[in-house]
């Protein structure tokens, strides 16, 4: 008789939302990979626009590492993929400026993949709570 796989725990919103907090803390500190793993775990257990959110982050972030490692056809693969995840949401999503952070990324990665100097990396900004 074959196991019965085990299913992904179920998680609860707070638990979501610390993965993504923690996984923007790695990303603000240039831990890419890193932060693909927290969200990772977010991106297992949510749906609809949180799924695609989690997934476009996690492809950003793995973009990056890419960039970081000087693999320009990853950089621009990935960065591709996270771009066409993230540009329907709305501006303001998960309590961050998505907006401002896809304009930062794609003006990263122009840079990168055009061989200029590229400006700081872009970090995440939180967006205050009410």
């Amino acid at each position: 008789m074959s196991e019965i796989p085990e299913a992904a725990p179920i998680m609860t919103a707070a638990g979501i939302e610390e993965l993504l907090q923690r996984g923007i803390d790695l990303f603000n500190h240039g831990s890419y990979f890193e932060a693909h793993e927290a969200w990772e775990q977010a991106w297992l257990r949510s749906t609809g626009e949180e799924k695609l959110f989690f997934q476009g982050l996690i492809q950003a972030a793995a973009a990056m590492l890419h960039a970081q490692r000087g693999n320009p056809d990853g950089c621009r693969r990935l960065w591709e993929k996270a771009a066409s995840k993230l540009t329907p949401l709305p501006g303001e999503f998960g309590a961050i400026a998505l907006a401002e952070l896809r304009s930062a990324l794609d003006d990263f990665f122009h840079r990168v993949l055009s061989g200029q100097a590229p400006r700081q990396p872009p970090e995440i900004k939180r967006l205050s709570r009410k």
